[in-house]
């Protein structure tokens, strides 16, 4: 499965153009760290995961908090620690 993909995959898998994505980042639409991360100044990585889901549910933010809650669940660092004994 691909989580982050490049400008040129994001814009074919979400079908749009690099415009808009620029501009849904720069709109605050799309959040850094979750929607999308900055590698260095001039790579940027799109979750599309969280895209699709943002696309299906744009009129109804509650229900795409719910895939973000899921999403930053599912992160190592969000794990439980499992104790030695």
């Amino acid at each position: 499965m691909l989580l982050f993909a490049s400008k040129r995959q994001a814009t074919e898998c979400l079908n749009m153009s690099a415009s808009t994505l620029k501009r849904y980042r720069r709109s605050g639409e799309w959040i850094e760290g979750l929607h999308w991360v900055r590698i260095n100044s001039r790579c940027i990585r799109y979750n599309l995961e969280l895209l699709k889901d943002w696309l299906h549910n744009r009129e109804d933010p509650v229900a795409h908090g719910r895939a973000i809650a899921v999403y930053q669940k599912s992160l190592l660092s969000n794990q439980k620690r499992t104790q030695k004994r």
